[in-house]
């Protein structure tokens, strides 16, 4: 079947462009061979000149006759699907649930839950990239810590004392202290004997106060190196 194409000036112009400036070599090579094409060179030496089959030829021209120059950028790369994609909802509730420790121990877990076998590195990629997670260190919440009695405070306290602050009518600031020991820092150094460093008292501190407007971020700070600070 003969594929009737039509190449203005213009389009010649363009296409002469984009099969050295394009940015993906497959569409520069789309755009070369229409190119030669558009100066009605036989077929068998187009597909020749452009290191392509007479099949891939003919594609060509059907993508330029269906939407012209832009159709020739379209590309669909093939991206084969993981067999665990299909699992991905089920393993994500599962790992949300009970978190692995390694690759390995994940990788028993897929195999276990639904007889795919796949190798670590494979299980990493599709944690990493299909679930989205990522291997990070454990935290702590201070044995104090009661989740319920914080979200009812935040809800009615917390909530009401900010917005009053966005309103005007009061200044709410996020209070902490911390309290560093005064030591010596201890290196390294060449000498004849080991040498010794007088180091402060053991109870002596370097205290600070800082206080961050919830609204203004400003930070105000007291320090001191007594016993403690008194506000």
């Amino acid at each position: 079947m003969t594929i009737q194409l039509e190449f203005t000036p213009d389009i010649q112009a363009a296409l002469n462009q984009e099969r050295y400036d394009y940015p993906d070599p497959m569409v520069q090579r789309r755009m070369g061979t229409l190119w030669l094409k558009s100066h009605d060179l036989p077929h068998a030496q187009i597909a020749e000149l452009a290191g392509v089959s007479e099949n891939t030829l003919r594609d060509y021209f059907r993508l330029y006759q269906e939407g012209g120059l832009a159709k020739l950028k379209e590309l669909h790369p093939y991206r084969p699907a993981s067999a665990l994609q299909a699992h991905a909802t089920s393993l994500e509730a599962h790992f949300r649930e009970h978190p692995p420790a390694t690759i390995k121990e994940a990788q028993s877990e897929i195999t276990r839950l639904t007889s795919i076998e796949r190798s670590e590195s494979q299980v990493r990629h599709f944690l990493h990239d299909q679930l989205g997670m990522r291997c990070r260190k454990v935290g702590m919440i201070p044995a104090k810590a009661d989740p319920d009695v914080q979200a009812t405070y935040k809800q009615d306290v917390l909530e009401p004392r900010l917005a009053q602050a966005q309103a005007g009518t009061r200044a709410v600031f996020f209070v902490d202290a911390t309290h560093f020991v005064l030591a010596p820092f201890l290196g390294l150094l060449w000498c004849f004997q080991r040498i010794f460093i007088q180091a402060p008292a053991g109870r002596q501190r370097f205290n600070v106060l800082g206080a961050l407007n919830a609204l203004t971020h400003e930070l105000i700070t007291v320090t001191n190196d007594t016993s403690g600070i008194t506000v």
